[in-house]
């Protein structure tokens, strides 16, 4: 297990893979900071943005969609030239978008919340060819997003319920079907950011209990990665065979005294798994022109 990069993210979040150029990325979301890392070169490339951003994905033209506090942005990788594509929440400047992923359709959920995690305040949404819904309102912290590879699944939480629930989903469009359900609860830590593996895995970062958990599609507990730090915060599985995690975590909340014992608190993280993870699909968006 090594660390990406020299920054300390107040809040890390976002972490992703790009298989066709192999580059990583993830986001501190309060610093209004992008990081790109260039695996082969391992060279890490900070991106000052105008907004605050948690989450991107990559549209099949090799665009970058972010995803943003008041919408979702193209952005040109080869120029950093940003475009905003569709608001979303852009009339509430009490509420930031937080967790999001690509499913298996090319459709994206988007979580959104209050900046002070406000009861209540958020929601989860669904983006596909330029057309945003609502899907559940009333969500106070949305994390855990993740999808079967088979896209009949997503699993999610609203962070202080301490609850991951799962929801049959149509695999042609990424549209729940039917109301969720639980699948997991009683965890060590608040569920925070999750991924699933090539066999439908799901392993969630737990804040405050340094480790990332995983369980099986029936909710069973197959295994965890301990981490260096408390406030683990999302993972993603990244490399050319998707046989690394990335990790990103925070140092948000915080005190100088509890830095001091946890310096490593907001690093990015990566080490060697024993298995193959699954890197998210391109998200599908309208043609350009």
């Amino acid at each position: 297990m090594r660390v990406l990069g020299s920054h300390r993210a107040e809040l890390g979040e976002g972490p992703g893979y790009d298989p066709a150029s192999d580059t990583a990325w993830w986001f501190d979301i309060p610093a209004r900071k992008m990081f790109l890392h260039q695996m082969r070169r391992d060279a890490t490339l900070c991106i000052d943005l105008p907004f605050a951003a948690s989450a991107m994905a990559v549209t099949p033209d090799g665009r970058q969609l972010l995803v943003a506090q008041d919408g979702l942005y193209f952005r040109d990788p080869a120029t950093g030239a940003l475009s905003l594509h569709l608001p979303l929440e852009a009339d509430d400047p009490g509420t930031r978008s937080n967790d999001a992923r690509v499913h298996p359709s090319g459709a994206l959920w988007i979580g959104t919340m209050g900046w002070g995690s406000e009861p209540q305040a958020g929601g989860w949404y669904h983006y596909l060819n330029g057309e945003i819904r609502l899907l559940w309102a009333g969500v106070t912290i949305p994390n855990a997003v993740c999808f079967s590879p088979d896209g009949h699944n997503a699993w999610f939480t609203d962070t202080p319920s301490g609850k991951i629930m799962q929801v049959s989903t149509d695999p042609q469009t990424g549209l729940p079907v039917g109301s969720p359900r639980l699948f997991v609860s009683d965890l060590e830590g608040p569920p925070d950011g999750a991924v699933t593996d090539a066999i439908g895995n799901v392993w969630v970062a737990l804040w405050g209990a340094g480790r990332v958990a995983g369980f099986n599609p029936d909710g069973q507990r197959i295994g965890q990665f301990e981490l260096p730090v408390a406030n683990v915060t999302c993972p993603a599985f990244v490399g050319e065979n998707a046989t690394q995690m990335l990790v990103t975590t925070a140092r948000y909340g915080m005190s100088e005294a509890e830095i001091s014992v946890d310096p490593l608190a907001g690093a990015t993280f990566i080490f060697d798994l024993p298995f193959r993870g699954r890197i998210d699909e391109k998200a599908s968006v309208p043609n350009r022109p």
